[in-house]
């Protein structure tokens, strides 16, 4: 087995999600597939080491970790949503998915479209 030091650092977002445990990576892969459908002009790559979307901007960030995916979409593409996210874990530019639940697509796709449009229509920027 490899040891976290092993592991060579991904320059790529395949390379990323292959270095993750198999139930990481079929989550992964499935979040990764509704933010591409939502921006599949944004450009795609590795940012602090996560994978990210940007056009004019970062759009979204998103990582991986021992029991959950953390989706970065930032603090105000998730206000709107508060409600809806009362069942999961947030942080201040962030929501917390479990591997054990399947992840909420619709919820997701709306946050997503909606930070989209902050950042094309309204100039919004990352993390501010």
């Amino acid at each position: 087995m490899k040891s976290k030091m092993d592991k060579k650092k991904p320059r790529t977002v395949e390379e990323y999600i292959e270095q993750l445990p198999e139930v990481a990576q079929v989550n992964i892969k499935e979040l990764r597939s509704i933010l591409k459908s939502v921006a599949p002009e944004a450009k795609e790559g590795l940012k602090w080491g996560k994978p990210m979307l940007e056009s004019n901007t970062i759009l979204f960030a998103y990582s991986a970790h021992r029991s959950h995916l953390s989706f970065f979409p930032t603090g105000p593409a998730l206000k709107p949503f508060e409600k809806e996210l009362a069942a999961f874990n947030t942080k201040k530019d962030s929501v917390q998915f479990f591997y054990k639940d399947p992840l909420p697509e619709q919820l997701i796709r709306k946050i997503a479209e909606y930070r989209k449009a902050d950042v094309e229509e309204r100039g919004a920027k990352w993390f501010y």
